[in-house]
């Protein structure tokens, strides 16, 4: 039996979201600067 088109695309973004469960990745840049700003503290 074929999936539906909702099906098939549900499971799409499911496995896209696991691919990076916490949020978009930084740039090397970015984390030298936050990492910065925590040792300021």
């Amino acid at each position: 039996m074929t999936q539906s088109k909702s099906q098939k695309e549900r499971q799409w973004t499911v496995r896209k979201q696991s691919q990076n469960p916490h949020g978009k990745v930084k740039s090397f840049d970015q984390l030298a600067q936050d990492a910065g700003k925590k040792e300021d503290h």
